[in-house]
C-alpha cells in the first residue's frame, strides 16, 4: 500500500473541504452534485481574481451541457482568508447561464494585495470544492518572492496528469499554462486512456473535450491550488493553424465551417477557463493578449502566437526555407507586437517575462533546417523583438515557452550565427504534462554544435518551476519518470539561475 505524505493529505483535503453539503431537503438531494469539473481562479490583480466553476454532474453527455437542464442556475460564492470560512472577505451571487453551459466568471474585487484566500460556491443545494488563491503585490511594492510553475500540453490520451498534481503539491502562487491544455483529436487506439467521441468541430464537441479533461482530479488539484494564467496554443483549436489558415484539410471543411469551427473553439475555451469577463470571445476571434503587473518584482506579457501570425513558410514543418527570413512576416501580429514593445518600454518590473507558446531561440539541424511553425519560421519577427528589448535598454527579458514536448534551456544571443554573440536574453522551454508518452531519460541537447546557446534538454514530462526573487530567478526542471502509469513521483533534474541583469542561464 503506497503511504501518503502529509503534504498530499493536506493538498487532498483542501481539494475537498467544503464538498459536504449542508442538511438537504428531499428535492435538493434529488438534484446530483453540480461542481464534478472542480474549481480555478486566474488573472490576479493586487485588489481582485477571477473565480470560475462550471455546472456538469455528468461531464460527458454528447450535447455538450454536462447533464443541465436547459434553464439558468443562481450560484452563491464566497472568499474567506481561512479554509473554513468562519468570517467572509466578500461573497455575492451569479448566474450560471444554459447558454454558457452553466460555467461562471466571477471577478472577486476589493481584496488585499499580496495575500491568501479560499473561495468556493453553492449551487444547487451543494458546496463546491475549496480552492485556494492570492492576489499580486501592490502597485509600485515588491511583495514576496513569487514561486510560479508553468506547464503545456496535457493531451488526455498520452498518460495520466501526475505532473500536474507534482505541482500542486508544490504550493505555487502562481501558474501559467502556455498552450495545448486540450487535444482535439478523436479516440485513438494505442492511449492508456481515450478521448469520447471523434475529433471535435462543433461546440457541443469542444465542450465536453473540456469536461472530460478538467474531470481528471489532478488537473482539479493543479487548479484548486493557485490563480492561473492561461493562453492556448493550436490544439485548443486545430493542429498549427495559422490565424485562418489551416494546417490541413483533415476533416474537410468549407470555409464557413472552419470559421465556425474557430469561432465554438475560442468561446469553449473562454467558457473552460479562468479568464475575466472583458476576455471574452467576438464572433471567431478572442482577446488574449494581456499584461498582468505583479509589483515591482515582474510583469508578465501573455502573447497569442496563432491568432494573428502570417501562414508558416515553405508548407510548414523542418525545412531549409529563405522564405522564413522575409521582413514583412510575423509570428504576433504588427499591433501585438507593437504592444508588446510598448510594454517592455514601460520598465514596470525587475523581470520582464514573455508567457508564449512556440521556441523561440534558434534551433537550426546540421543541414540548416528548423521548424517553420516556431519564431525559426519568423526570423525577421524575432529579431524586431529581440532590438527592441535592447533597445529598449530590458534589463530582464525571460521567454517562457512550451508546444514542443521537451525541457529545454536556452541563452538568447544577439547573432545566433555567432557564438561569440553577447546573450541579451533567456528561455526556459516546459516540457510536456503528457504529450509523447513516457519519453526518455536522455539529455543529451539535439543539434547542439550548431547551436551552442542550447543549454539544457530533457525529454521527460514534467514542468518548470520557479522561484522570483529581485536577485534573481531560480529554475527548477521537474520531471515524472513516467505517465502510463499513475501516480510517479516527481524530481528535480536540473536547477539554474538567472541573475538580474546577467542574462543566460547558471548551472546551480
Amino acid at each position: 500500500m503506497k503511504r501518503l505524505s502529509r503534504r498530499t493529505f493536506v493538498l487532498s483535503g483542501l481539494a475537498t473541504a467544503g464538498a459536504v453539503t449542508l442538511p438537504l431537503t428531499s428535492a435538493q438531494a434529488a438534484v446530483p452534485f453540480p461542481f464534478k469539473l472542480g474549481v480555478a481562479s486566474g488573472e490576479p490583480a493586487a485588489d481582485s481574481v477571477v473565480l470560475w466553476t462550471r455546472l456538469a454532474p455528468s461531464p460527458l453527455n454528447a450535447d455538450g451541457q454536462g447533464g443541465m437542464a436547459n434553464a439558468d442556475v443562481t450560484v452563491d460564492w464566497q472568499v474567506s482568508t481561512t479554509d473554513t470560512f468562519a468570517s467572509l472577505v466578500t461573497s455575492g451571487t451569479v448566474t450560471a447561464r444554459y447558454a454558457d453551459a452553466h460555467s461562471v466568471h466571477v471577478v472577486a474585487g476589493g481584496l488585499a494585495p499580496d495575500a491568501e484566500y479560499y473561495y468556493r460556491f453553492r449551487a444547487q443545494g451543494h458546496l463546491s470544492p475549496v480552492g485556494r488563491t492570492r492576489t499580486a503585490p501592490a502597485v509600485g511594492t515588491v511583495g514576496r518572492n513569487l514561486v510560479m510553475a508553468f506547464a503545456s500540453c496535457s493531451h488526455y490520451e498520452s498518460g495520466y496528469y501526475t505532473a500536474y498534481r507534482r505541482m500542486a503539491e508544490d504550493r505555487p502562487d502562481l501558474i501559467l499554462h502556455l498552450g495545448d491544455y486540450i487535444y482535439e483529436g478523436g479516440t485513438g487506439s494505442s492511449g492508456v486512456r481515450q478521448h469520447a467521441g471523434a475529433e471535435i468541430v462543433s461546440l457541443a464537441d469542444y465542450r465536453r473535450r473540456y469536461a472530460q479533461y478538467k474531470s481528471d482530479p489532478d488537473l482539479q488539484a493543479a487548479h484548486a491550488i493557485a490563480p492561473w494564467l492561461v493562453v492556448p496554443d493550436d490544439h485548443e483549436v486545430e493542429n498549427n493553424y495559422a490565424n485562418m489558415v489551416r494546417n490541413d484539410s483533415s476533416p474537410a471543411l468549407t470555409t464557413a465551417q472552419w470559421t465556425a469551427r474557430r469561432t465554438a473553439a475560442y468561446r469553449a475555451y473562454y467558457e473552460n477557463m479562468p479568464l475575466r469577463p472583458s476576455q471574452a470571445p467576438t464572433g471567431n476571434s478572442i482577446p488574449l493578449y494581456r499584461r498582468v503587473r505583479w509589483g515591482t518584482l515582474a510583469t508578465f506579457h501573455m502573447l497569442d502566437t496563432r491568432q494573428f501570425r502570417d501562414d508558416q513558410a515553405c508548407g510548414d514543418g523542418w525545412k531549409v526555407c529563405g522564405a522564413a527570413d522575409t521582413t514583412t512576416r510575423s509570428l504576433t501580429g504588427a499591433a501585438q507586437e507593437a504592444w508588446l514593445l510598448d510594454g517592455l518600454a514601460q520598465h514596470y518590473g525587475t523581470w520582464d517575462i514573455l508567457g508564449q507558446q512556440v521556441f523561440f531561440a534558434r534551433q537550426y539541424d546540421a543541414s540548416g533546417a528548423a521548424n517553420m511553425d516556431a519564431w525559426d519560421g519568423y526570423r525577421a519577427s524575432r529579431s524586431r523583438i529581440q532590438q527592441g528589448w535592447i533597445d529598449r535598454s530590458v534589463r530582464n527579458p525571460l521567454v517562457l515557452t512550451g508546444d514542443v514536448h521537451a525541457a529545454w534551456g536556452n541563452d538568447l544571443k544577439a547573432d545566433y550565427a555567432n557564438s561569440a554573440s553577447a546573450t541579451i536574453g533567456t528561455e526556459l522551454v516546459c516540457t510536456s504534462i503528457t504529450s509523447g508518452g513516457n519519453g526518455s531519460t536522455t539529455t543529451t541537447i539535439p543539434n547542439a554544435a550548431t547551436n551552442p546557446h542550447l543549454k539544457f534538454y530533457s525529454n521527460l514530462r514534467g514542468y518548470i518551476r520557479t522561484t522570483i526573487s529581485p536577485a534573481q530567478v531560480r529554475a527548477d526542471f521537474r520531471a515524472v519518470s513516467s505517465v502510463t502509469e499513475h501516480g510517479a513521483a516527481a524530481t528535480t533534474l536540473k536547477s539554474f539561475a538567472i541573475i538580474d541583469g546577467q542574462p543566460g542561464l547558471r548551472a546551480l
